[in-house]
């Protein structure tokens, strides 16, 4: 078996300013959507991947970061490397064994101008991570003692939660998740996002209006279709 190659490249691909200033103006749910079932599941991390505030949002380019389990060599390369703007997407592997993530790094990373950290491992000193107001997403919280010896690997290709990333990646984070979108698919996308956005504008004005979500959607047409039963009564009449 080959030893792991230790490896900092200091430039990723960069997604489009302006695709990202356009994909800014929706969460997480309408970009997942817009992506399609499809790709909008393959990019979509699960529901371990937490929000430690309430009300952040984020969206932005990936730095990754892998780190040996137990060790955090990696997330201070990744520290030096990323650019205002950029989100810090770090992984172990999943395990909660060495914090990834600390008030300290947090601390530096909000100097920089940084958007965010997606932590795949644990992160630790939350309260003061909530004070200092800086987007974190994380599957854990332990404050186990990290290494920092390494190997790291930073801005290479990682898998994070089950998702692909890539570096220069776009990830949007919000209380809802965090979705990665390749740079390839953002402008699907941010068109995706913004049309079903418009359709529920006129969703929203039809049910203001008097209208119910069950027709609108033509869901009464289609449960007569597969003939799905509607009774007029309890469960216990047909004992």
């Amino acid at each position: 078996m080959r030893p792991v190659k230790s490896v900092i490249y200091k430039r990723i691909p960069r997604p489009d300013p302006e695709l990202i200033a356009r994909a800014r103006r929706f969460g997480v749910a309408d970009l997942h959507e817009g992506l399609g079932a499809v790709a909008g599941r393959m990019c979509l991390m699960s529901p371990k991947m937490l929000a430690r505030q309430d009300g952040k949002r984020l969206i932005g380019p990936a730095i990754t970061a892998w780190n040996y389990p137990g060790d955090n060599l990696a997330i201070h390369c990744a520290l030096e490397v990323a650019e205002a703007g950029d989100v810090l997407v770090l992984t172990n592997g999943g395990g909660h064994q060495g914090a990834l993530w600390g008030d300290v790094a947090c601390g530096f990373a909000k100097k920089q101008g940084l958007a965010g950290a997606v932590v795949e491992g644990a992160a630790r000193d939350i309260d003061a991570i909530r004070e200092l107001d800086f987007p974190v997403w994380s599957t854990a919280v332990s404050v186990e003692h990290p290494e920092k010896r390494g190997p790291a690997a930073v801005n290479v290709p990682v898998t994070v939660d089950g998702v692909i990333v890539e570096p220069g990646d776009v990830v949007c984070a919000d209380t809802d998740g965090v979705l990665v979108i390749p740079r390839a698919l953002l402008l699907h996308a941010v068109d995706g996002a913004e049309k079903r956005a418009a359709a529920e504008v006129g969703i929203r004005q039809l049910i203001a209006a008097g209208e119910r979500p069950f027709d609108i959607f033509g869901f009464r047409a289609a449960i007569v279709e597969m003939g799905i039963e509607m009774k007029d009564g309890t469960w216990q009449d047909d004992l």
